[in-house]
C-alpha cells in the first residue's frame, strides 16, 4: 500500500475513532481558541446591553418591548431586505408559503423569552434569576437530543456541571457583596417567569441551530426580523404606549437606546456564526460569563464591591466550556454508518493480496470511503 495512501486513510481513521484522545495538542486547537474568543465576544455584547439597560433604568426608562422592537426592526431592515431581493426558492415569498408557521413559532418564542426575563426583575431577585436562568442549558440538551439527534457523552455532562459550579461561585460572590437587586414582591411569579423564559430561549436556540446549519444564517435572521418586528410591535402598542410617551428624550437617552440596539443587533448577527461552528448548547455555556463582564464594568460604573470569587467563577466557567468543546458530541446515524464503512474497508483491505491492494489504490476507491 502506498505510504501517502496509508497516511491519508489513517488520518480518516483518527478523525472517526480518535474521539477519546485527550492529547493536549488535539484539544487546544486554533478552532477551539477561536470558539472561546467568539463566545466571549458574544458575552461582551450582552454586557453592553446590560450596562445600557442599567443606565436607562436609572434614568427612569423601563421599556423592554420598545428596545426589543428596535432590534427586530433593524434585523428586518437589513436581513429581511436581503431575503426579499433573492430569487427562486430562496426568496422570502417562497419561504413564507412553506414555512411561515415555523418561523412564527420561533419568533414568538424569542420575543416572549426576552420579555419574560426582563419582567421577572419586578418580582424576584437577581440571585434567583442568575440561578434559574441556567435552566436553559439542560432544556437545550434535551431538545437537541430529540430534535437535532445530538448525542452527548459523559464529559459533556461533567462540563455542564463545572460551568454551573462557576455560576454558583458568581452568585455566592453577589451575596457576599450584597448585590441582590430586584424585588421580592412575588418571588414565585418571578421565578416562574425566569423558568418560562429559559424554556422559550431553548426552543428559539434549537430552531436557530437547525436553521443556520441546514438552511442559512440570512434566512434565520431575515425571518426573525420579520416576525419579531410584528410580534413585538403588537405587544409594544398594547403594553408600553404610556411608558414610551413618558420618555424625556435627550441626547443621553438616545445614545443609550442606540448602544442597546447596536449591541443586540451584533449579538443576533454574530451568534448564528458561533452556533454553526459549535452548537446552541456550547454557545449558552460561553454566555454564562456575560454576567461577569457586567460585574467588571459595574466595578467602575456602578461601584460594585469586588470579590476574588468573580475571578474564580470566570476561570471555572471557561474551563467547563473548554471541556465541552474539546470532545465532539456523539455520532449521528449517518456518521455511525460512515464509521462502519471505514472499519469494514480496513479489515478487508488488510487481508487482501498485495496485487489487489495496488489495484484498489490505482482505482482511487479508497478516496470514496
Amino acid at each position: 500500500m502506498d505510504g501517502h495512501e496509508e497516511e491519508r486513510l489513517c488520518g480518516k481513521w483518527r478523525v472517526a475513532c480518535g474521539l477519546y484522545s485527550y492529547n493536549l495538542r488535539d484539544v487546544f486547537t486554533w478552532r477551539l481558541l477561536k470558539t472561546i474568543v467568539m463566545g466571549q465576544v458574544l458575552s461582551l455584547l450582552i454586557c453592553g446591553t446590560a450596562v445600557s439597560c442599567q443606565y436607562l433604568a436609572d434614568a427612569g426608562v423601563e421599556t423592554p418591548m420598545l428596545q426589543s422592537f428596535l432590534n427586530y426592526a433593524l434585523l428586518l431592515l437589513v436581513y429581511t431586505t436581503i431575503l426579499s431581493a433573492r430569487k427562486g426558492e430562496r426568496n422570502i415569498l417562497q419561504i413564507l408559503k412553506t414555512k411561515w408557521w415555523k418561523y412564527l413559532v420561533m419568533g414568538l418564542a424569542d420575543v416572549e423569552a426576552n420579555y419574560a426575563v426582563v419582567k421577572a426583575y419586578q418580582f424576584t431577585t437577581l440571585t434567583s434569576i442568575q440561578l434559574l436562568d441556567c435552566f436553559v442549558i439542560p432544556v437545550l440538551m434535551v431538545l437537541s437530543w430529540f430534535f437535532l439527534k445530538t448525542r452527548y457523552r459523559l464529559v459533556h455532562f461533567v462540563a455542564v456541571m463545572v460551568c454551573l459550579f462557576g455560576v454558583g461561585a458568581m452568585v455566592g460572590a453577589d451575596i457576599l457583596a450584597g448585590r441582590n437587586q430586584g424585588s421580592t414582591s412575588d418571588v414565585v411569579l418571578g421565578d416562574g417567569l425566569v423558568l418560562l423564559s429559559a424554556v422559550l430561549y431553548a426552543v428559539s436556540n434549537v430552531c436557530q441551530e437547525y436553521t443556520v446549519k441546514n438552511l442559512s444564517r440570512v434566512e434565520f435572521l431575515g425571518m426573525m426580523g420579520l416576525f419579531g418586528t410584528l410580534i413585538s410591535g403588537v405587544q409594544l402598542a398594547v403594553l408600553e404606549t404610556r411608558a414610551v410617551a413618558a420618555i424625556k428624550w435627550d441626547f443621553h437617552i438616545a445614545m443609550l437606546f442606540a448602544l442597546y440596539v447596536l449591541c443586540m443587533y451584533g449579538l443576533y448577527s454574530f451568534m448564528p456564526v458561533v452556533v454553526r461552528m459549535t452548537s446552541a448548547t456550547a454557545v449558552n455555556l460561553s454566555l454564562l460569563t456575560a454576567d461577569l463582564f457586567s460585574l467588571f464594568c459595574g466595578l467602575f460604573l456602578f461601584h460594585y464591591t469586588f470579590s476574588t470569587l468573580y475571578i474564580i467563577s470566570f476561570v471555572v466557567i471557561t474551563l467547563g466550556f473548554v471541556m465541552f468543546n474539546a470532545v465532539p458530541t456523539g455520532f449521528t446515524t449517518d456518521q455511525t454508518v460512515s464509521l462502519y464503512k471505514i472499519i469494514i474497508f480496513r479489515v478487508i483491505f488488510n487481508i487482501l493480496p498485495v496485487e489487489s491492494k495496488q489495484t484498489l489504490v490505482k482505482a482511487n476507491l479508497t478516496s470514496n470511503i
